[in-house]
C-alpha cells in the first residue's frame, strides 16, 4: 500500500504535526490501495503561513511570466497524464476510458483556455482620469470534491495562479491521491515555494480550519450544499470572499417536437454517466404525458444496455460509486421511491447481477414520478433517473424550476428557437440545449442553493481579483 502521509507545504514535502492515518479505499474492490495522513489546524497554519509569505512576490509577477509558468504545468502535466487517469480510476471508481478522456482531460483544458484568455486579458484600465486596476484577491483556501477531482481542482488554481494569488487546498480525503501528483506536477514546473500548498484532511479539521482562518482571504468551495453552508457561516467572522459550487437536481425537459428516441436515450445516457456523480446531471426527465410511456420504454431500454463492471475492463459503461456511505445513501433513496409509489422500471436496490463486492449500484429508472416525491426533491448522486410527465411546457418549465437547486438545465426540441425560449425561463447558471456539451469558456455555477460565483474561462479568474480605483492617477 502506497504511502501518501505527507503534506506539500512551502515547496517540501513535510510530515502532518499530528499524524492520523487514514486509508484510501478502491471502491471496486473495498481495499485499501493508500495511505494518507488527516491534517489538522496546526498544519493549516503552517501552510497559509507560507502562502501568505509568497503572495508579495508572487503577486507582482507579470502577466507573461504566468503565462510562461502555466505553459511549463502543461508539460508536467502531460507527462503524468497516464498516471493521473489511472490514479482516479483507482480511487474513485471512474471507468479507464473516462478517466482518460474527460476526468484527466479536464485538468489539461482549463489550463490551455486560461493560457489563451491571459494572453488577452487586460488587468488595468483608464476611465477618464481614473485608473480601474483588478489586482489578485490574495491567499486562497480550496475545498474540492472527490466526483471530478482533477477538473474542480484545476479549476480553482489554474486561474489563481493566473491571478496572482496563492493558495492552500485540501482535496477530498475520499479521493485525495490525484492531488498529490498535482502538487508533484506544480512543483516539477517550477512554481515557487509557498505559492501552492497541499494539506490532507477532513472537513472538520482541515476544511473548517481553512474557512475561518483569519489570513485567508477567500474560500473557494465544492461539494454539498449541507457543507456550503458550514463553510459559509465558518468564514462570516472574518468577511473573506466565499465563492459555492453546490448541488444539483438539474432538469431535462424533452419537448413534444423533438426527437424522443434520441433525446430519451441521450438523457439516460448522460444521467448514468460518471456512475451519475455529477452535480449537474440531469437527473430528473420531463416528459409529455401522451409521450410518457414510450418515452418509459425507450429509458428501460437504455438503462438495460448500460453496462455496470469493472472500471479497467473494457465496454463498461460506469464502475463502482465512490465508497460504503455513498452506495447506502443511494440504496435508502431508491427504496424511497418504491415506498412512495413511484413506478420502477429498470435496476432497483442491491448490486447488479454477478457483484458481491465493490460499491456498485444497478442503473435504476422511475417513471410517473410526483414533483413532490424524495427522489425528484434530492440530489441522489447515483445513477438514478425520475421521469415525470406534463401537460403543458408551462406546467413543465414550473416544475423545472421547482427545486431549492439551479446549478444546469437542459432542453431537447427538434426547433431550436423553441429550446431557446424554454431555456430562457429556467433559473440555472447552465442550460444545454439538444445535446450540447461543455464549454470551458463558459461560466459555470448556480442560482439558488446551487451556490454563487462562477467558474471557469474569463469568468472564473474574475473570482480571484479585487478592483481597485486609482482617482487622479491621469492628468485632466
Amino acid at each position: 500500500m502506497t504511502d501518501f502521509t505527507k503534506f506539500y507545504i512551502n515547496g517540501e514535502w513535510v510530515a502532518s504535526l499530528q499524524p492520523r492515518p487514514f486509508d484510501v479505499i478502491n471502491p471496486a474492490t473495498e481495499e485499501p490501495v493508500a495511505q494518507i495522513s488527516l491534517g489538522g489546524a496546526g498544519d493549516v497554519d503552517r501552510a497559509v503561513a507560507a502562502a501568505k509569505a509568497a503572495f508579495p512576490a508572487f503577486s507582482r509577477t507579470s502577466k507573461a511570466e504566468r503565462i510562461a509558468l502555466l505553459q511549463k504545468i502543461v508539460e508536467a502535466y502531460k507527462a503524468r497524464y497516464d498516471e493521473l487517469a489511472q490514479t482516479i480510476t483507482k480511487e474513485m471508481g471512474a471507468p479507464a476510458w473516462l478517466a482518460s478522456r474527460a476526468q484527466a482531460a479536464t485538468g489539461l483544458a482549463h489550463l490551455n483556455q486560461m493560457m489563451a484568455i491571459l494572453k488577452d486579458f487586460s488587468f488595468e484600465s483608464l476611465r477618464g482620469t481614473t485608473l480601474i486596476a483588478k489586482e489578485p484577491v490574495g491567499v486562497c483556501g480550496f475545498i474540492t470534491p472527490w466526483n471530478w477531482p482533477m477538473n474542480q481542482i484545476a479549476c480553482k488554481v489554474v486561474p489563481a495562479l493566473a491571478a496572482g494569488c496563492t493558495m492552500v487546498l485540501k482535496p477530498s480525503e475520499i479521493a485525495p491521491l490525484n492531488a498529490v501528483i498535482y502538487a508533484e506536477i506544480l512543483d516539477a514546473a517550477g512554481v515557487p515555494k509557498g505559492v501552492f500548498n497541499l494539506v490532507n484532511g477532513d472537513g472538520a479539521s482541515v476544511g473548517q480550519a481553512i474557512a475561518a482562518h483569519p489570513d485567508i482571504d477567500m474560500v473557494s468551495f465544492t461539494g454539498s450544499t449541507r457543507a456550503g453552508i458550514a463553510v459559509a457561516k465558518a468564514a462570516a467572522d472574518t468577511v473573506k470572499r466565499v465563492h459555492q459550487e453546490l448541488g444539483g437536481k438539474s432538469a431535462n425537459i424533452i419537448l413534444p417536437d423533438a426527437d424522443l428516441q434520441k433525446a430519451v436515450a441521450g438523457g439516460v445516457q448522460s444521467c448514468f454517466t460518471n456512475s451519475g456523480q455529477s452535480c449537474n446531471a440531469p437527473t430528473r426527465m420531463f416528459v409529455q404525458a401522451r409521450q410518457h410511456d414510450r418515452a418509459v420504454e425507450i429509458a428501460k431500454a437504455a438503462a438495460e444496455a448500460t453496462k455496470v463492471g469493472d472500471p479497467n475492463t473494457k465496454g463498461t459503461t460506469i464502475g463502482p460509486v465512490v465508497s460504503e456511505a455513498q452506495f447506502r445513501k443511494i440504496q435508502r433513496l431508491i427504496e424511497a421511491g418504491i415506498a412512495e409509489g413511484a413506478t420502477l422500471v429498470a435496476g432497483g436496490p442491491g448490486r447488479p447481477e454477478g457483484f458481491n463486492r465493490g460499491y456498485y449500484v444497478r442503473p435504476t429508472v422511475f417513471a410517473n414520478v410526483k414533483p413532490e416525491m424524495t427522489i425528484s426533491r434530492e440530489e441522489i448522486f447515483g445513477p438514478v433517473l425520475s421521469i415525470l410527465p406534463y401537460d403543458s411546457e408551462e406546467q413543465a418549465v414550473r416544475m423545472a424550476n421547482d427545486t431549492v437547486y439551479g446549478l444546469s438545465g437542459y432542453v431537447q426540441s427538434g426547433d431550436l428557437e423553441h429550446a431557446r425560449k424554454v431555456a430562457a425561463q429556467l433559473r440555472t447558471g447552465n442550460v444545454h440545449l439538444n445535446g450540447a456539451g461543455p464549454d470551458f469558456g463558459a461560466p459555470f455555477g448556480g442560482y439558488k442553493q446551487s451556490g454563487n460565483g462562477r467558474e471557469w474561462g474569463e469568468f472564473g479568474l474574475d473570482e480571484f481579483l479585487e478592483t481597485k480605483a486609482v482617482m487622479g492617477y491621469n492628468a485632466a
